[in-house]
């Protein structure tokens, strides 16, 4: 068989590896960027031998052990804790909120009991069916804890207003009754020792690969393949018939220094007159390197336009009803099929796509062997 694959992220060079060690094939690997890994790309700066970040920090965390085996026939990791910090209109506190930031803010010493108590208190209990991120925010935190840790944020990552948002984006109480400052609640996490894009170097290493980078797959090309896998925006394959999904992207100010510049590798800024929304330095996820000279970025959000790159699906009312029209025109396709965050407009983690990439790969493999209808979407969508 002759393959396609549009994309050299997660998605598509674990369905390369996968294919190519699956089956008799071809595949050709097609990504329109100058480099492999897509948004989790990695290279050392030049100026300070810093291991960088290219589009924002990336640590690897997941609770699926099938996905922590995998990358790890691949690469080093190195254990890593991502303890995130926030500067409020308040002071400087840690993130996700949990007991010491409770204490903190509102100067107690409470034990787990009382803190839960005490924040049943101030949530604003006369709001009974929330609606909006602002109203589920207010009920559980109450006001003060809203507007110096989610208002102004949310409208500078977001670009509206929490009362524009859905509660469903807030869906649990944001809060630790401990003192556990990891930011993420997966058993395994790391950092690859080469950096991500090694990783990926090595998923697309086989005879049966072709790599072509610079190069932009047309819908047009899909004749020239028994099958194609799509990873990138799906509404763009469809030449934006129905209109452009809604994203968020990210874009950064690169600052050099000399010694430690935040002593935390990534730190938040709540207030919404403060133009950015976190500050990274990425030689703190590197901490068994030496570096003299330090890598700092200051990251911004806007509105995706046209040549920008999508990083956070918006998925408003209107986009999920012109999703679902996309998604009617990919279930007619018999030799397309689109995986990864782009393809089917979720956000995804990198365990996430990596997950959902494995299972996809065999379920279309399976498919394949036993002549069924392969599938055109991971089962989830």
């Amino acid at each position: 068989m002759k393959i396609a694959i549009v994309g050299s992220g997660f998605s598509g060079a674990v369905l390369a590896h996968k294919l190519s060690r699956g089956m008799d094939c071809s595949i050709t690997v097609f990504d329109e960027r100058h480099h492999v890994a897509g948004n989790c790309h990695t290279e050392r700066d030049v100026a300070t031998g810093i291991m960088e970040h290219k589009y924002g920090p990336h640590i690897f965390h997941t609770s699926n052990r099938k996905v922590w085996d995998f990358v790890n026939e691949f690469t080093k990791f190195h254990p890593c804790v991502n303890r995130v910090k926030a500067v409020t209109p308040r002071g400087l506190f840690t993130l996700p909120i949990n007991l010491l930031t409770i204490n903190q803010f509102f100067g107690k010493s409470l034990r787990p009991a009382e803190a839960k108590v005490f924040i049943e208190t101030i949530g604003d209990k006369s709001i009974t069916n929330p609606q909006s991120f602002e109203d589920q925010a207010l009920r559980f935190v109450g006001r003060e804890m809203y507007e110096n840790f989610f208002l102004g944020y949310t409208i500078k990552q977001w670009g509206v207003h929490p009362r524009d948002l859905p509660a469903s984006i807030l869906q649990r109480l944001p809060i630790r009754f401990n003192y556990d400052d990891n930011y993420y609640n997966s058993i395994y996490q790391g950092i690859p020792e080469e950096g991500y894009t090694a990783i990926v170097e090595r998923l697309l290493k086989h005879p049966r690969v072709e790599l072509k980078l610079n190069t932009k797959f047309e819908r047009a090309g899909v004749s020239d393949f028994d099958h194609v896998f799509f990873t990138g925006p799906i509404d763009e394959f469809y030449g934006h018939v129905y209109g452009r999904l809604g994203y968020r992207t990210v874009y950064f100010e690169r600052h050099e220094d000399i010694g430690d510049y935040l002593g935390n590798p990534v730190i938040n800024y709540t207030a919404q007159e403060v133009p950015y929304t976190r500050v990274a330095e990425h030689k703190h996820f590197t901490p068994w390197e030496n570096h003299d000279k330090t890598l700092v970025f200051f990251e911004r959000s806007k509105f995706t336009e046209a040549g920008d790159i999508p990083y956070y699906p918006m998925r408003r009312e209107p986009d999920k009803a012109m999703l679902e029209q996309y998604l009617t025109l990919a279930r007619q396709e018999s030799k397309v099929s689109f995986i990864g965050r782009l393809a089917t407009y979720r956000y995804l983690d990198m365990h996430a796509v990596i997950a959902e990439a494995l299972d996809f790969s065999e379920a279309w493999l399976s498919a394949k062997s036993s002549g069924q209808k392969t599938p055109v979407f991971p089962a989830s969508i």
